[in-house]
């Protein structure tokens, strides 16, 4: 009703139907979707929302509820979004832009849109993905197209890189995927989700950094998809195979047929700790750097100095097996479940603080903080280098727990307060992708 009134005093007019996306905390397998393999997230209950009016002209108008962010219009059919700015409306047009391509459409009407949202923005909970979902599910509902939730999801992934992120598929297939009470085991290549009931006596619960990282902006996590893609190369030439062929770690482990703890093996036999420099990986492949340069490394890989391939691939393999393993305890729901759950995720934060790099202190003391007052364990979620950490929490704990972080992580420093209420919460499985229609 909120956003309704707001959308009447912008265009003067009654929205025709509203979509919500939501957000999504990724509970274990961080960095590995992009490499091929599975993931296992939960949609939360915060979500983007967008009221939208088709019009006449071929005008597209994007506004926000957010004064932050500011109005944007364009022509529907003459969509350019700037790499070089990760502004709101692009991640908006990513979604529209990918619909109509996959339709081939040239000849679009506009339309009217309001956003409006309550995911923290850049805090590793996926409110980009969201948008971009939001407003892929606008345009097909806009068109009167059908596509299927695994089509959708598929589009709106591939579409998120034109603003330069190379994403892997997780965020959008849980955002038109999830549903309500249970989290998802996310596979890919095909693109399918397996419900993954959670225990009962544990809450999980969210804490922001309130360390912004944005994906777009930095080059952190487009250096760690190429690290993996180069890791990927260089096993696959160790091992005799087709290397120039091969872009995923996942893809040498099912060429081979052996398990994760043997691509662990195959790991130390064949990398080495020492960062690789681009002249080293050219000597490994047998390539000029020339050929390094055009043909494997993205544009905005080029002049990276130093490869970190050893730790990467590690990262990589071990994060694999331990989603394969929280499945496994949640179907089996020994005794000591909550244990155990917590043991993997501890070891996942490690991982991504040692090997993969992608903590940064505050996330640190968040976890120390967060496991020292009664989580089972805790890990930092989403990209990372900032945004949020995701804790286990046996629910007989939970008040005491969120006092204690509260003053412990917030009261002690200057951090942002404005968010307080969206800082820490617990958080259960929330529902997918809808499209509502005005009455």
């Amino acid at each position: 009703m909120k956003l309704k009134e707001m959308f009447n005093s912008k265009f003067g007019s009654i929205p025709k139907f509203y979509v919500r996306a939501p957000g999504r905390v990724n509970i274990i397998g961080e960095h590995i979707d992009y490499c091929g393999y599975s993931v296992l997230p939960m949609a939360v209950e915060q979500d983007m929302l967008i009221a939208v009016e088709p019009v006449e002209t071929q005008t597209l108008q994007l506004a926000n509820t957010n004064p932050l962010y500011p109005d944007f219009s364009t022509n529907a059919n003459n969509i350019q979004i700037d790499k070089t700015k990760p502004l709101w409306h692009n991640y908006f047009l990513c979604g529209f832009k990918g619909i109509q391509e996959h339709f081939g459409l040239s000849n679009l009407t506009g339309m009217n849109c309001l956003v409006d949202g309550n995911i923290p923005p850049s805090s590793g909970l996926s409110s980009s993905s969201a948008l971009v979902c939001c407003a892929g599910l606008v345009t097909v509902t806009v068109l009167g197209m059908n596509l299927s939730k695994v089509e959708l999801a598929e589009i709106c992934a591939k579409s998120e890189r034109y603003i330069g992120t190379e994403g892997g598929g997780m965020d959008q297939s849980i955002s038109f995927l999830a549903e309500e009470g249970t989290a998802k085991l996310i596979e890919f290549s095909p693109l399918r989700a397996t419900d993954v009931k959670l225990p009962s006596g544990a809450v999980f619960v969210i804490a922001n950094s309130c360390v912004e990282m944005n994906k777009a902006a930095t080059s952190h996590f487009n250096i760690r998809v190429m690290e993996c893609r180069l890791a990927a190369k260089l096993l696959a030439k160790y091992k005799g195979l087709q290397w120039d062929k091969i872009l995923r770690l996942e893809e040498v482990q099912a060429k081979l047929g052996v398990s994760l703890e043997e691509m662990l093996g195959i790991v130390e036999d064949a990398l080495h700790p020492e960062p690789y420099s681009p002249e080293e990986v050219c000597r490994c492949l047998v390539i000029s750097l020339q050929e390094l340069r055009t043909q494997v490394l993205s544009p905005n890989t080029q002049d990276v100095l130093i490869f970190k391939l050893y730790q990467r691939a590690k990262h990589v393999y071990s994060e694999a097996a331990r989603v394969l393993q929280f499945k496994k305890i949640c179907e089996e729901a020994p005794d000591n479940t909550v244990q155990l759950l917590g043991d993997l995720m501890n070891q996942s934060h490690v991982s991504c603080r040692d090997m993969y790099e992608c903590s940064c202190p505050e996330l640190d003391q968040l976890v120390d903080i967060c496991q020292k007052f009664g989580a089972q364990g805790s890990r930092l979620t989403g990209a990372g280098w900032g945004g949020c950490t995701v804790s286990i929490v046996p629910a007989d704990k939970l008040s005491s727990f969120l006092a204690k972080v509260h003053e412990a992580y917030y009261q002690r420093s200057d951090r942002n307060l404005t968010f307080e209420k969206q800082s820490l919460f617990a958080t259960k499985p929330g529902g997918g992708a809808l499209v509502f229609l005005e009455a």
